[in-house]
């Protein structure tokens, strides 16, 4: 009930190692951020987007004003797709690099995010390619100073330290985090959100959710990322279905950026295990495969595998879309199907299969799931021993319906 007590028009500043500008409205910041990046000296920036999301909701129009205003001068990256890749951030760092940029402006969901942070590493790092960084040729220390405008309520990548790029020709898709990953502002204002389409909606909200179930089981979580993520499965439970039926509907909107951004600091704290170690080789190997949806096709069968392991916490995490659990490792099963259930409830069906996965695919995600730079530290931190027997058997699983 306490969602009823804000008022969504209010910007407040949500700190943890980046300050976010939060709240409708909160887009007229930027002029704030370029204020004080001028006062800085960071008076060159590349700008990092998508093809269009970028102006479709109205964020560039704003920008370029802050821009004109105080005396910035840019370039422009818009290349960036749902699952970028090394291609794209070697391309925007050598534009970079060749127009003198001081710091790097993205604007788009966790795509443009992430893609944005790996070239605000190279731009510090010039005789480095996004291959060095996502196979760990070196450890960055720095990065140029990163701003993020958020247009999804999803990665929580405009507050934490993580940043995921594909290498295509290896069907890899590693993670990095790195302390100067940390954007130094960022803007979630929930009115550019309004746009985001059903499925949208549907898959960004569906990577929250994911975010906050890892980061509650791994084995180095916290009372906080637990707490986190009570709150994230709660609000995401309640507004979720709220935006599918109104995508204007902004208080909607405010507390999916709300649980998006807490799930996004949540895993920053606990960290991320098996349902994104899998997803990854997904995407990996089909990079039109929406990240969400990957997420959702598996998140039954890793709670099958790791519900006996961590019960009592996910009963509470869990209790608004599954109620009524014990916290006994016995409902494992139940859980799975009841999680699903949810998950169709709103709207997401598919399985593997229906994704073009079939079983003699399995043998390949089980590798490359262990082979791809990253994947294992996210394993070893699994609440259960992570096998190539258990991954074999949460892909398997995944391919079709629990509930039939």
């Amino acid at each position: 009930m306490w969602e009823k007590d804000i008022n969504i028009h209010e910007v407040r500043e949500i700190r943890s190692r980046t300050t976010v500008f939060f709240g409708v409205g909160a887009i007229a910041k930027i002029d704030d951020i370029c204020k004080d990046l001028k006062a800085r000296g960071l008076d060159k920036l590349i700008v990092v987007t998508g093809h269009g999301a970028y102006k479709k909701t109205g964020a560039w129009d704003y920008v370029t004003k802050a821009f004109a205003a105080h005396g910035i001068t840019y370039v422009h990256y818009d290349k960036v797709t749902p699952n970028p890749n090394t291609h794209h951030v070697n391309e925007a760092a050598k534009m970079a690099q060749d127009f003198g940029a001081k710091a790097m402006l993205a604007i788009g969901g966790g795509s443009a995010i992430d893609a944005g942070k790996s070239v605000a590493i190279l731009m510090k790092y010039p005789g480095k390619t996004a291959e060095d960084l996502y196979t760990f040729q070196f450890t960055p220390a720095e990065a140029a100073p990163i701003i993020a405008i958020n247009l999804t309520h999803g990665t929580g990548s405009e507050a934490n330290r993580f940043a995921v790029v594909s290498i295509e020709e290896k069907n890899f898709k590693p993670a990095i985090a790195y302390d100067c990953l940390y954007p130094l502002y960022s803007i979630d204002d929930p009115a550019l959100m309004a746009g985001l389409s059903e499925n949208q909606t549907r898959y960004v909200s569906i990577d929250a959710v994911n975010h906050v179930v890892e980061a509650a089981t791994t084995t180095l979580t916290s009372p906080y990322a637990i707490d986190l993520a009570i709150s994230v499965v709660q609000l995401v439970k309640e507004y979720l279905p709220v935006a599918l039926k109104d995508p204007k509907d902004l208080t909607a909107r405010y507390f999916l950026a709300y649980a998006a951004l807490i799930a996004g600091i949540a895993f920053d704290n606990g960290m991320l295990h098996y349902t994104h170690a899998l997803e990854h080789p997904l995407s990996g190997v089909n990079p039109n495969l929406t990240h969400g949806l990957g997420l959702a096709m598996l998140l039954p069968a890793v709670l099958k595998n790791i519900y006996p392991a961590r019960p009592a916490t996910l009963a509470d995490v869990l209790a608004p879309i599954v109620p009524g659990l014990k916290g006994c490792g016995c409902e494992a099963e139940t859980v799975a199907k009841g999680v699903e259930k949810w998950l169709f409830s709103v709207g997401s069906t598919h399985k593997l299969a229906d994704e073009g996965f079939k079983a003699e695919d399995v043998d390949k995600l089980v590798e490359l799931t262990f082979n791809t730079p990253s994947l294992d530290g996210l394993l070893a931190i699994a609440p259960t021993k992570a096998t190539k027997e258990a991954v074999r058997a949460i892909y398997a699983e995944s391919l079709t319906p629990y509930n039939k």
